[in-house]
């Protein structure tokens, strides 16, 4: 059977070259019994393909059935799929068999695998590597002979770094992978499902064709489909139903398409380790602050040297050496806040040098060769705890306020404050 056959078979619709590597991929792949792991977005695909596996297999003769992993609560899932006896369980009146016990001799698909608990992962192990398992609140070993194929839409492989799936279950699954292309990887492929389902539609509601214009087919293909094949099939069935237009322009198609933001900002970052990802900010932020004063003083002494001791340079910079000043004089003032005692430095004020021999166009000059020259320290723990420092003493102490201007939370401010002795 040649790949137009099993199209035609399984109501499949495309020519793209990744979505005919999938077919020849399950076409050769069904005739074994390996265990298939389908991957894919949601709404790509992934069940067509477990039905071309089992039909061109052995078993298609079998039973087969659709199992969605995650619909299932993981209270129940291991009774679903292994059976329980009568009183195992509150609820249990009678003994029930499991679906890998009413599907002997054929194939379950058991969709969205990745929500399985890992018990349930352990137990599914066992079905894969030697047939057996055990009913809910039995201590009997039963056989059963079935083929598992399998299907998800999350990066499993990430899932097994994180502990939340077994590495020796992901192998044992993944002995053949089959990938399923998402529908914006397909563009030659998207108007074709399109006319295919506003004709079926049109026929089903017996209501006129729908024609695309130039532009609106050029808005339909550059559509990313985060849906992918059954957000089409959505939209073909709204504008079938919906639109009295029945010739499309792109004007009307983008009133049943959501907009996209084409922002090239980086992405949010979802249930991360907020406490791990305030501290690597505040040191970038530290880096960058030193980046910054180091360029600053460079071109301080740049201009020195270039021009001598300038009264304009001087009052050019004062804020500049007047911040220097602050962080290398001892303080000589204290504030005591309720939460905090801050040290208030004394400001420098710069006065203009008495000019030799009283004509003002004379700039001072001096002797640099005996300057001793000290070296900043460069520790990021120092520069942490300086900005710290500037930071509750900028807002008088007031811990919440220092902590949303540092980018952190207040139980990390608190926590710094007690490891470089703050307090």
């Amino acid at each position: 059977m040649d790949h137009q056959d099993i199209k035609n078979r399984f109501g499949i619709i495309g020519n793209s070259p990744l979505l005919n590597r999938a077919i020849d991929i399950a076409r050769q792949v069904a005739p074994t019994d390996i265990s298939v792991l389908i991957q894919g977005e949601s709404g790509s695909g992934k069940e067509v393909f477990s039905h071309i596996i089992h039909q061109l297999s052995g078993r298609k003769h079998g039973p087969f059935i659709a199992v969605n992993c995650g619909a299932i609560p993981e209270g129940t899932i291991d009774s679903e799929l292994f059976g329980h006896e009568k009183g195992s369980f509150t609820g249990a009146h009678e003994a029930r068999k499991g679906y890998f016990e009413v599907v002997d001799g054929g194939t379950i698909f058991l969709d969205e695998v990745g929500e399985l608990p890992l018990g349930t992962q352990a137990r599914l192990l066992r079905v894969l590597e030697s047939g057996e398992y055990i009913r809910v609140g039995s201590s009997k070993v039963q056989k059963t002979n079935v083929r598992v194929v399998a299907a998800t839409n999350v990066d499993v492989y990430e899932a097994v770094k994180k502990g939340k799936f077994r590495e020796d279950l992901y192998y044992r699954l993944n002995t053949v992978p089959l990938r399923i292309p998402p529908l914006r990887e397909r563009k030659e492929d998207i108007y074709l499902l399109f006319r295919k389902f506003v004709v079926d539609f049109a026929d089903k509601y017996r209501t006129p064709g729908i024609q695309l214009t130039p532009d609106a087919q050029d808005l339909l293909t550059n559509y990313s489909w985060p849906g992918n094949v059954r957000q089409l099939k959505n939209i073909a069935e709204q504008i079938a139903v919906l639109e009295k237009e029945r010739v499309v322009t792109a004007q009307i198609l983008s009133n049943y398409i959501p907009i996209e933001s084409h922002t090239t900002l980086p992405m949010p970052v979802k249930d991360a380790n907020k406490e791990n990802f305030s501290e690597r900010d505040l040191l970038y932020k530290v880096l960058f602050d030193m980046r910054k004063d180091m360029v600053d003083l460079k071109k301080l002494v740049v201009e020195l040297i270039q021009n001598g001791f300038n009264p304009g340079t001087i009052e050019q910079n004062s804020p500049y050496i007047n911040q220097l000043y602050q962080e290398v004089r001892p303080a000589t003032t204290n504030i005591v806040n309720d939460d905090y005692a801050i040290a208030q430095p004394p400001t420098l004020t710069i006065h203009k040098p008495n000019q030799p021999n009283g004509n003002k166009n004379d700039y001072l000059t001096y002797d640099t060769e005996d300057v001793e020259e000290v070296e900043e320290s460069l520790s990021l723990v120092d520069k942490e705890s300086d900005l710290i420092k500037k930071a509750l003493r900028k807002h008088k102490g007031k811990r919440k306020a220092a902590a949303q201007e540092l980018g952190i939370s207040e139980r990390t401010l608190y926590r710094k404050i007690k490891d470089l002795n703050l307090d």
